[in-house]
């Protein structure tokens, strides 16, 4: 045996092919399984895809690196789950691409962010940051206040989180760009049955009587869901092993 090892170590060859033979086996361990799984991402009730105003403020979010100091994933842990609420289910994030997971945290965890401050606090903290908080290192996000929110291709970027999985009906790409400015609250915007259908149990207006929608309104909608998608209450008591 020992004598094997050694052909193996002065052999680069057969070395590399043992490690391959290795590695494949490992691979096919791991991987098979799920071909056989219908979904390895939990269903939970509540969770949607985002608005397309939603969207837009996501795509500001990455754009503009707020993931680099604020996670969103809070780990099962008991500090965790005492300063930030219910841990993180992987079904939350099944309609990011890219998901916001991570551990850097300059700034606090935004997973359950939504609804924890007034849109009115959202847009003053993004302009001023340490006017609200005096000792926050958050830089200034003054200038999305005076930055027009460009959605004249929107239903082109729901098409392309369709073809990775994301279930947006064709209606609601074709009204993708009236529902942005429904929810935004622009003031010559229609249709709000409409949007109740394409849309249930998404508030709206976000803002009221807007003359332009900017991107910090964009922005500030998809802060606001974040994490108030799940009734946690009901999901514990349908999943009392989870607790354990």
């Amino acid at each position: 045996m020992l004598d094997r090892h050694a052909f193996l170590e002065k052999h680069s060859g057969p070395l590399v092919a043992a490690i391959l033979f290795v590695v494949s086996i490992g691979g096919l361990v791991e991987i098979a399984p799920l071909f056989y799984l219908e979904n390895t991402i939990e269903e939970v009730e509540g969770v949607r895809p985002y608005t397309p105003l939603e969207l837009a403020g996501r795509d500001i979010y990455i754009r503009e690196g707020c993931y680099v100091c604020h996670s969103q994933m809070i780990r099962p842990l008991r500090d965790e789950v005492e300063r930030y609420g219910h841990y993180s289910l992987a079904a939350e994030s099944m309609y990011d691409h890219p998901f916001q997971w991570g551990s850097k945290r300059t700034g606090p965890d935004l997973a359950r962010v939504g609804g924890k401050y007034s849109d009115e606090w959202q847009r003053q903290h993004l302009i001023d940051p340490r006017s609200l908080v005096p000792g926050s290192v958050m830089p200034p996000y003054a200038f999305l206040d005076k930055t027009k929110l460009e959605f004249d291709r929107l239903d082109t970027h729901l098409i392309a989180n369709r073809r990775v999985g994301v279930p947006y009906t064709d209606e609601q790409i074709a009204n993708a760009q009236e529902d942005l400015k429904l929810q935004a609250g622009y003031f010559l915007a229609e249709d709000f049955e409409g949007f109740e259908e394409r849309w249930p149990d998404v508030s709206y207006p976000a803002f009221m009587d807007k003359r332009e929608i900017t991107e910090l309104d964009a922005l500030i909608a998809y802060l606001q869901v974040l994490g108030t998608m799940v009734d946690f209450s009901t999901y514990e008591a349908e999943n009392p092993d989870n607790l354990r």
